[in-house]
């Protein structure tokens, strides 16, 4: 047998004693993945390495957990997504009706519902008490950030409520969160299962095609693009300006900018620009107004950073250890409007920002198919005692992955790949906005 590379390798709790429900529910062993099943990371020829590969997710035949005695929780952390009620739902259903399990404990505000210095009693889950929250956003169990500063606390609260799987649902911060978690639950013996579900918007986690939320997000982004390209075509000089979200990851930008096809200049933090100077982003704003009388623009949050004024505030964090970022958006508007008053030019500007718009949606239906498929395999993988891995999803197959791995490195946007190319074909915008006037940049 091929070795498997140690990064790929899953950790599970221990032997499989039990035979699954689910043989005697569907009459068949066609439907369980042995882990001998396994997904090319790379499957391309020039970059082949057999070592390289996933355990694929599904539901196994022997199990780790009795599902008559066992006891799981779910927890929502970080900022709000599209789908996070989807994928509470598909937990406790597939727990329910699949395993047989009474109800799922539900962890409130986050890691901080662990801290029972904060008196949060969990919720008992049940079919009938999740049976429509699918079609609301946010999520039931309330979100936090942080948390984590005491993590021996965390795992004796989850001890001392009996939980046997913890199924935790964030991005970077959660999931490292998560990791922490299993190590303490591992140091004093605690058989804890630790399942991930990757949240995020921003589409940033390794490896992984994409995570839940971030296609809503982008579909709802094109609303706001269509809307600064009215606003710019019904003025002169007008120039819609959008900020959406995307810390260090420009995906939502750029996705959005390819479905609606209308923005004129993206701007994200994986390509570096210069406002001012010669070849700098203003002076080709100039040339499209001239030109064509408005101009669309899409600027990712995180775009621009280092190019701000490094004030106080711009170095605090906040509490999922993030940077708090300066508003490159305002900014944006400022140096817009100082540019052309300079030139006694009038523009019209049309400032757009729909992050908590984006964020508190309900999931699209594409997006509530993924959250749903998403709570299956994790409660498949949950069952059968696999610990401190998170379900991905990998060339369109759902996939076991460390969550060391996954938060080993931030996925971003490759500005050298046929997707960026493409982005910047579709804007017309050119490929450098690095001022070559050394003056004005400093």
């Amino acid at each position: 047998m091929v070795e498997i590379n140690k990064m790929f390798k899953i950790k599970s709790l221990g032997e499989r004693k039990y035979i699954s429900p689910l043989l005697e529910k569907f009459e068949s062993n066609d439907i369980f993945i042995s882990d001998k099943e396994r997904l090319f990371y790379k499957p391309f020829l020039d970059k082949y390495d057999e070592t390289e590969t996933f355990e694929l997710a599904g539901p196994r035949e022997y199990l780790y957990f009795d599902p008559k005695k066992v006891t799981p929780a779910i927890v929502t952390c970080g900022g709000l997504s599209p789908g996070l009620n989807d994928v509470i739902r598909s937990v406790v259903m597939e727990s329910h009706y699949r395993y047989g399990i009474k109800h799922v404990l539900g962890i409130r505000y986050g890691y901080n519902g662990l801290n029972e210095e904060n008196k949060l009693r969990p919720l008992k889950l049940t079919p009938d008490k999740v049976g429509n929250i699918h079609k609301q956003g946010g999520t039931i169990l309330g979100s936090s950030r942080g948390g984590t500063d005491d993590i021996p606390k965390l795992v004796k609260t989850l001890k001392k409520w009996g939980v046997d799987i913890l199924y935790a649902v964030g991005g970077d911060g959660t999931l490292r969160g998560a990791h922490k978690i299993y190590e303490e639950a591992e140091r004093i013996d605690y058989k804890l299962s630790v399942i991930g579900i990757p949240k995020t918007i921003d589409n940033d986690i390794s490896y992984i095609q994409r995570t839940f939320g971030f296609d809503t997000a982008f579909s709802k982004a094109v609303e706001s693009i269509s809307s600064a390209h009215v606003e710019a075509i019904g003025a002169p000089n007008g120039i819609g300006l959008v900020k959406l979200m995307g810390r260090h990851s420009g995906f939502i930008a750029a996705t959005a900018t390819l479905a609606m096809n209308d923005v004129n200049y993206i701007l994200i933090p994986e390509s570096p620009f210069d406002i001012e100077g010669k070849n700098g982003f203003l002076e080709y704003l100039e040339t499209r107004l001239r030109r064509r009388g408005h101009a669309v623009i899409c600027v990712a949050e995180g775009a621009g950073q280092e190019i701000l004024t490094k004030d106080e505030s711009s170095q605090k964090r906040d509490a999922s250890g993030n940077l708090v970022l300066a508003d490159i958006g305002l900014y944006l508007k400022k140096k817009i409007k100082e540019y052309f008053n300079k030139q006694n030019k009038k523009v019209n500007i049309k400032y757009i920002d729909p992050s908590y718009i984006i964020r508190s949606a309900p999931a699209n239906p594409n997006d509530s198919v993924f959250c749903i498929l998403l709570g299956q395999h994790a409660v498949h993988a949950a069952m059968s005692g696999k610990t401190d891995m998170i379900i991905g999803k990998w060339n369109e197959q759902f996939t076991h992955l460390p969550i060391e791995l996954a938060v080993s490195k931030r996925k971003q946007v490759d500005i050298k790949s046929s997707f960026w190319h493409s982005v910047l074909e579709a804007t017309g915008q050119p490929i450098n906005m690095l001022s070559t006037d050394k003056n004005d940049k400093d």
